[in-house]
């Protein structure tokens, strides 16, 4: 074993934990134990909560100025180890390394940056007049903030969280996921390196309970998560109870419409990236293709070309596009779903199995189903993992009706040459964000998903803005 972690971070310090319980960390590519962390109990996450209690009111009363050099710095010093980062996230959830280092580290460090400068533009107190009569709007940080990330993408969803929260004056608690503890806890170096005072951050390793413990915690004023469907659901019946605000980023099965006019060779140079990114381990992926089914055929055969050149194996690689799953337990479930869409009838043409090449390690092969129902299992419910399903419509309205009708909705794209026409077709999708010809993935607007996708916002001016709370105090 590598690393055995027995602290986590709180006030600023390594501390032992109270918990005798562990979470043993899997290389999923070699399968190989690296580490183990505390499984944190109600007393670690109460210490963590009581630190976080303690320093939000001397980081409140920081000007906004102040708080926003903290996180300038905070970027700065996480350049310096980004690499080390991304690797380290690669380690633990096998995500491709290019992948790793924009998610994990490109991102992160964008992210800081423009929270640092939402934090320049923050103004605590605005005069409103209305029929000459004046009113005092203040703002001032919701409080204590519980947030708990997945393992996909740590870095960038953490960032996510952690730069707005900051940069409006609260204090954090920080979950990382069980799968991915060990670049939290660096995160946890980097915060103390950048000068922000201690206890604004900390950061607790465990599993469901933990989580728990977290959520129902009377002193977090709020709760930020990203994280699975049922899991979201559970959280926000419990923070209704004590009605704590919380934000939700949850599942998707989001559908890439390809109009008639679709071109071809530009729809498979962002096929991965925009369907299948991180071996169709992420929530925004578009794994249902709308495909017209006047060029149907020549998008299921890019489709094929791409798959056959794009390398699977080592993600410590450059070269390698589809790394292991995560688990052993999530490639087992991604295989359920294949066995699902062969008994429903769905047409297997590429991959279904685990590649012969590479006995060891967590690998699935990229998998393609075409004329699959839209009302099918595979069709239906989020896979997280690397197979597609292509649908054929007739017309764009039949198109709009097949992406909607879904219980999430999260992301979604659209390919055409005509930008305007592919415009018109998002503006009809009833999800959180739609993207045309291609992903991309910038910190100044928001994210949300409708429905079984999430509530709330991240990013932008809207997610910021959601870590604030306000009082209206009417002048005489």
């Amino acid at each position: 074993m590598t690393h055995e972690l027995k602290s986590i971070f709180v006030d600023g310090q390594e501390v032992i934990a109270h918990s005798d319980q562990r979470i043993v960390l899997t290389n999923p590519a070699t399968e190989e134990v690296i580490a183990s962390v505390p499984d944190s109990d109600e007393v670690d996450v109460d210490r963590a909560v009581q630190a976080a209690r303690a320093a939000l009111p001397s980081w409140r009363e920081r000007s906004p100025i102040e708080r926003s050099a903290c996180l300038t710095a905070l970027a700065a010093a996480f350049e310096t180890r980004q690499e080390e980062i991304a690797r380290l996230v690669t380690s633990q959830n096998g995500s491709p390394i290019t992948r790793s280092l924009g998610s994990n580290a490109a991102l992160p460090l964008r992210t800081y940056r423009y929270n640092a400068e939402l934090a320049r533009q923050l103004v605590d107190d605005e005069m409103r007049e209305w029929e000459g009569r004046h009113t005092l709007v203040h703002g001032e940080p919701v409080g204590v903030v519980g947030a708990i990330v997945p393992w996909n993408a740590p870095q960038g969803l953490i960032s996510q969280k952690l730069g707005p929260a900051l940069a409006a004056g609260c204090t954090v608690v920080l979950k990382p996921s069980p799968e991915t503890s060990l670049d939290g806890f660096l995160l946890g170096e980097l915060i103390r390196a950048s000068g922000i005072p201690d206890g604004v951050v900390n950061v607790v390793s465990g599993g469901r309970a933990t989580g728990e413990a977290i959520v129902g915690h009377p002193d977090v004023d709020k709760i930020s998560f990203t994280g699975s469907t049922a899991a979201g659901k559970s959280i926000a019946a419990t923070c209704g109870q004590s009605l704590k605000a919380v934000t939700l980023e949850l599942g998707g099965k989001s559908a890439a419409i390809l109009l008639e006019d679709v071109d071809i060779e530009q729809f498979r140079t962002q096929l991965i990236p925009t369907c299948l990114p991180n071996t169709g381990q992420v929530c925004y992926s578009s794994t249902r293709i709308l495909a017209p089914r006047s060029r149907y055929d020549e998008v299921v055969e890019a489709i094929v070309s791409e798959f056959e050149r794009s390398p699977i194996g080592d993600p410590e690689d450059p070269a390698t596009i589809f790394g292991p799953l995560v688990t052993d337990r999530q490639r087992v479930r991604v295989e359920g779903y294949i066995s699902a869409g062969n008994a429903e009838g769905a047409r297997l043409v590429v991959g279904g199995g685990r590649p012969k090449e590479l006995p060891v390690g967590y690998y699935v092969e990229p998998t393609l189903f075409i004329d699959v129902d839209n009302g099918s299992k595979i069709a239906r419910e989020e896979i997280f993992g690397p197979v597609l399903s292509v649908i054929p419509y007739a017309t764009e309205e039949e198109a709009i009706a097949l992406a909607n009708s879904s219980t999430y909705g999260l992301a979604g794209s659209v390919f055409s040459k005509d930008v305007d026409r592919a415009l018109a077709i998002a503006r009809r999708i009833d999800t959180g964000s739609v993207t045309v010809n291609g992903y991309r993935n910038v910190p100044n607007v928001p994210i949300g998903g409708h429905r079984d996708s999430g509530l709330g916002q991240q990013g932008g001016l809207e997610g910021f803005l959601t870590y604030r709370k306000y009082t209206s105090i009417a002048l005489p």
